[in-house]
């Protein structure tokens, strides 16, 4: 059935104002952070007072200043549902020097500090624990330059992911990073989480494409290191401290980045297999067969399909045409997204249509659909992108992102399923049941498995039969507990599975020398 042109699928306030804030999130279902785990304490850091509003007023105008319960409640909540603060200012500051004159006097008032982007962080990173201050990174959205020699792109932090890839597009180039989320989610974001996406297989990780950053620090002092060179050997790579770092070290303000010239060809291959030891022997022979065009490699399991599936309402893409079009999935264990991309259609067609009938005819692949056409290339996508948020329908989702050996990486899915089980939490069937069904995704590429275990309510019985398991499953196995998500406030408890304790104690001194009064992110990270 392949058609190589078409598809056949948020003065000291007052107790009544914190009562309001409270009161917004609970409106919205949300239970606080601090109520849910009592065992976090607020840290020694002063509160907010009358005095401290009128200095932020010095800085910014009226309207980069939030106090208003209903207009803090976004700010409070992250994505996931799970996570809420009780902050009850938000700052928006416009330039760099405003990040700055703030983050100066909130260091010398000892005020936290929550850095926060487009907050579609999935470990509750972005959002206030207590009453920390937000400082959002919204106003903050001009691209700065891009260079059409180079293709060096220069953006403020708040600049829309897909805001970038668009002005991009229009000169001949792609931005080196895509995510789900990429209509909400800033750059600077982006490079503070190290996100990863799909289009790490064949750009790399931010950690090789990001030039140059600006970043606050702690006690307001401006890094300016936004280099536009790819080979800049003078002394210690500094930038590379602030990607990933989630805001604990700096607030990153400005980001240089090399992006590459866009694909003049795009194909997308929607497969199905067998067995997850044939998705294995596909991107063998993916990386062997189409080379340099490879860039992505998804895979799906059924059951993230069928979940998808309740979603979308729309027919899969490997249902017959004589099948129910309503919620039907083939009944193929796994499915692979695969793309390619390239410079010439007729040369990359050419690999594409030799490699498809070689798996098909080894049996690796049994059934499959290709597409060219952009609007049925973002359908196929919208198979695996949509999986994140159709996990959400029943309630909520227990999301871990973790990186394993290709070997091991499914076998997490298919234990924590019978484990679920095992403990009479899971029914897709039985609405008495707390957790819905575990799936498993991800990119095979980069050894970055999605567990995604929707549940119809967060239920503690169910985060004690996960957690420490995952992770102790991950530690035995090699992995790390997170591939591109970060730590935030979900994962900073465990990263003893992932690093050693000089790694830690490393990872903490330069916590300490960079933000030795904690205010940067407090209760997240380590």
């Amino acid at each position: 059935m392949f058609a190589l042109a078409s598809i056949s699928r948020l003065g000291r306030a007052s107790a009544s104002a914190r009562a309001r804030a409270s009161a917004a999130l609970s409106i919205r279902g949300f239970a606080l952070t601090a109520e849910k785990y009592p065992s976090v304490k607020r840290g020694d850091y002063a509160k907010l007072t009358d005095e401290d509003l009128g200095k932020f007023h010095s800085i910014l105008n009226p309207n980069q200043i939030i106090t208003d319960a209903a207009d803090l409640a976004a700010f409070n909540q992250d994505w996931m549902k799970k996570y809420a603060g009780q902050s009850q200012l938000v700052l928006k500051p416009k330039t760099t020097q405003q990040v700055s004159q703030i983050l100066k006097y909130c260091n010398e008032r000892k005020l936290a500090v929550v850095p926060q982007g487009g907050n579609t962080g999935l470990v509750g990173g972005s959002v206030p624990v207590f009453d920390e201050i937000v400082i959002s990174m919204a106003s903050m959205n001009q691209i700065r330059s891009f260079d059409e020699n180079s293709g060096t792109l220069k953006v403020d932090a708040g600049v829309i992911l897909e805001n970038a890839d668009n002005y991009l597009a229009e000169r001949g180039y792609i931005f080196p990073l895509d995510l789900g989320a990429k209509g909400s989610c800033f750059v600077g974001g982006n490079v503070a989480t190290n996100a990863g996406g799909l289009r790490l297989l064949r750009f790399g990780s931010l950690h090789g494409s990001v030039l140059g950053l600006e970043v606050v620090l702690a006690d307001g002092t401006i890094v300016d290191s936004m280099h536009s060179l790819r080979k800049d050997n003078t002394g210690f790579d500094l930038k590379q401290l602030f990607i990933g770092s989630e805001g604990t070290l700096g607030i990153i303000t400005g980001v240089s980045i090399l992006c590459p010239a866009r694909p003049k060809a795009v194909n997308i291959a929607f497969l199905g297999l067998e067995s997850y030891e044939h998705v294995i022997q596909c991107f063998k022979e993916a990386r062997s067969d189409l080379g340099e065009i490879l860039s992505a490699f998804e895979f799906m399991d059924r059951d993230s399909q069928l979940v998808a599936s309740k979603f979308l309402k729309t027919t899969h893409p490997l249902c017959q045409e004589d099948e129910v079009a309503e919620a039907s999935v083939p009944e193929y264990p796994f499915y692979v997204l695969l793309e390619t991309s390239g410079s010439n259609k007729d040369h990359d067609d050419e690999k594409l249509e030799k490699f498809l009938e070689k798996v098909m005819e080894n049996e690796v692949v049994v059934d499959g659909t290709v597409s060219q056409d952009e609007a049925q290339l973002k359908t196929l996508w919208t198979w695996r992108e949509g999986i994140a948020e159709a996990s959400q329908q029943f309630g909520g989702v227990y999301k871990y992102d973790v990186s394993l050996p290709l070997d091991s990486l499914y076998k997490l899915v298919e234990e924590t399923q019978e484990r679920l089980k095992s403990f009479s939490l899971a029914s897709t069937e039985d609405e008495s049941k707390p957790v819905y069904e575990a799936i498993g995704y991800g990119h095979i590429g980069d050894g970055n498995l999605h567990l995604n275990v929707a549940v119809r309510e967060y239920n503690k019985e169910v985060e004690k039969a996960l957690e420490p398991f995952v992770y102790e499953f991950i530690e035995k196995h090699n992995g790390s507990i997170s591939a591109e998500h970060g730590l935030g406030f979900q994962k900073k408890n465990y990263i003893g599975y992932s690093k050693s304790e000089v790694e830690i104690k490393m990872m903490k001194e330069l916590k300490n020398h960079y933000d030795p009064n904690g205010i940067l992110n407090p209760y997240k990270y380590i």
